[in-house]
């Protein structure tokens, strides 16, 4: 735990959250800020500043309880699809710099726009990057 992070306090329950969810590795609350109805995050109890730092034990079970509450958001909120957010980096809209899984429901007409333009690529192009993702792996 990070004494100045503001997820490790509220993971840890020293700051009040509205909790759906907690086991000994996660706390699962309803956003504050939320894009829709239900709007959820699922916060490692273990202090994580990015997905580059979290290991794969870890991040299997992140992603089981996500189907697990993913469902039940479905069964409780009639929701009719949703998104997973995860930001990493200020570039890329991460704004609290410990690890978190956004599970927003989504809604007929709800406003939310996730979205970006599609660019064009060359054969060439697209193998250089496959090859270059396989060698770092």
């Amino acid at each position: 735990m990070k004494d100045d992070c503001l997820f490790c306090k509220i993971a840890r329950g020293k700051i009040s959250s509205a909790t759906v969810y907690e086991d000994s590795h996660f706390r699962v609350i309803l956003d504050v800020n939320p894009a829709t109805k239900g709007h959820c995050l699922i916060i490692p109890k273990e202090h994580f500043d990015n997905i580059y730092d979290l290991d794969a034990e870890t991040a299997g079970k992140l992603f089981s309880l996500a189907t697990c509450i993913a469902r039940a958001m479905r069964d409780a909120l009639g929701c009719e699809g949703l998104n997973i957010v995860q930001n990493n980096g200020e570039i890329a809209g991460q704004t609290v710099f410990h690890f978190h899984l956004h599970l927003i429901p989504r809604y007929k007409d709800d406003g939310v726009q996730l979205a970006w333009t599609p660019h064009e690529s060359e054969e060439a192009q697209l193998e250089e990057i496959r090859a270059a993702i396989r060698k770092a792996i």
